[in-house]
């Protein structure tokens, strides 16, 4: 399988970016569609966005549509997740996830590779 590392988590206050990267060991990567997804305490890992194989198509949830962006670059074996305009309700663990599929795919248990997570707090 192969290995996923995010970093670029943070504290940062409301209304804030932060850039978040996922790099992926291996040289297929482009082989994999990637997922975002995000975690609190007590609640369900949440679906935050996908991005396909070659770039392309990207889908989101509606809670971050319009201030978070999907994108990778399949040369460096990485896909980022620009967040802006952050609020309190964002702050989470943020996991990527990566699957070989030739379709989109939201649900965790479509994904069976996972990275480690990075923690983002928003305050205020």
């Amino acid at each position: 399988q192969v290995q996923l590392v995010e970093s670029g988590g943070g504290l940062v206050q409301t209304g804030g970016s932060l850039r978040l990267s996922c790099a992926a060991s291996g040289r297929t990567f482009s082989t994999y569609v990637m997922g975002w997804f995000r975690q609190v305490p007590g609640k369900e890992r949440e679906f935050v966005g996908a991005i396909s194989r070659s770039g392309g198509t990207t889908f989101y949830a509606d809670s971050v549509k319009g201030r978070f962006t999907i994108s990778r670059d399949n040369a460096k074996s990485t896909v980022y997740l620009q967040m802006n305009s952050l609020k309190p309700d964002d702050t989470a663990v943020y996991y990527c996830a990566a699957r070989q599929s030739f379709v989109l795919v939201k649900l965790p248990s479509d994904y069976n590779n996972w990275g480690q997570g990075t923690q983002v707090t928003v305050s205020s």
